[in-house]
């Protein structure tokens, strides 16, 4: 990634972190300050006007070149963020620059002019600037090298899960390179661990939900066959309620028929007395009639 705003610093030691702050996203900001505090950074050469540096990110090792040229401040990264004006590598790298060019130059004023510029030490365990060019940067770029050397079947290691290369011969900055990545793989693996446990009880807790949605689902057409039958039922009883009706109606009908039918029945059986009593009259007349005798008078 390549990114160029407009610059009116002459020297890259001019931005201090007020100014880089002032011009950067600031999410950016806050990791670039983050790996500065993570001892991220290496600078590989630099001077007032250049810089050659690599920072481990989170995933990887990136490479950066930072310049001032006709005004403005060209950055250039090798990883792919989007972030503007300035990614969070190259912010953690002009952080890194202002912090070790501030006590090297005041040391240089109060003891060196000129001459130590040439011999100048590390300051922070970082790269080495320019000054750094005519003794160092051999060996810290030989160790740069053998960094990137490891790093590669490291990160295929990383990429296939397996452990990472032995780094036993490895000390000073590029053992602390190496554990800063190790520490960073272990906690990948046990994000990932952590991802798995989630993703198995994700899975559970999915199978149990749609046991549960059987089971529901399985309880409402209970409850639908429930309801048609219940319906059936109403239908039955407002069936019945009908016909008990219709037979109240009968049984008040037959009721009446009843009491009628009582009442003709005394009618019959008064009736049949004064038959009798007609037939009985009937009887002894024709006996008189049979002996010739007269009949006596009978009772009224």
């Amino acid at each position: 990634m390549r990114n160029k705003i407009p610059c009116s610093a002459e020297r890259l030691s001019l931005l201090d972190p007020p100014m880089i702050q002032g011009v950067v996203d600031r999410n950016a900001f806050h990791i670039g300050n983050q790996y500065l505090s993570e001892n991220r950074v290496r600078i590989v050469e630099a001077d007032d006007s250049q810089i050659s540096s690599a920072v481990i990110g989170n995933s990887g090792l990136y490479e950066q070149t930072i310049k001032l040229k006709d005004g403005h401040l060209v950055s250039r990264c090798s990883c792919s963020l989007p972030e503007e004006p300035m990614c969070r590598h190259c912010i953690a790298v002009l952080l890194e620059y202002h912090r070790w060019v501030q006590p090297k130059s005041q040391s240089k004023k109060a003891k060196q002019p000129a001459a130590s510029q040439a011999a100048a030490p590390e300051a922070n365990g970082g790269g080495t600037p320019a000054a750094a060019a005519h003794g160092g940067p051999d060996l810290k770029l030989s160790e740069v090298m053998a960094f990137i050397e490891w790093l590669q079947p490291a990160m295929k290691a990383i990429g296939e899960g397996h452990s990472l290369p032995d780094s036993s011969r490895a000390s000073g900055e590029i053992g602390a390179w190496i554990e800063t990545i190790r520490g960073l793989d272990e906690r990948r693996r046990e994000s990932e661990e952590r991802q798995s446990t989630m993703e198995s009880e994700r899975r559970d807790r999915e199978a149990y939900v749609g046991r549960l949605t059987q089971q529901l689902q399985t309880s409402m057409a209970e409850v639908q066959t429930a309801q048609q039958a219940s319906q059936q039922l109403q239908q039955e009883i407002s069936t019945y309620q009908d016909m008990f009706a219709k037979i109240a109606d009968l049984a008040s009908e037959v009721a009446g028929y009843d009491s009628q039918i009582k009442s003709i029945s005394g009618e019959l059986l008064a009736k049949g007395a004064q038959l009798d009593k007609l037939a009985a009259s009937f009887r002894e007349v024709a006996s008189a009639l049979k002996t010739g005798q007269r009949p006596g008078p009978q009772a009224s």
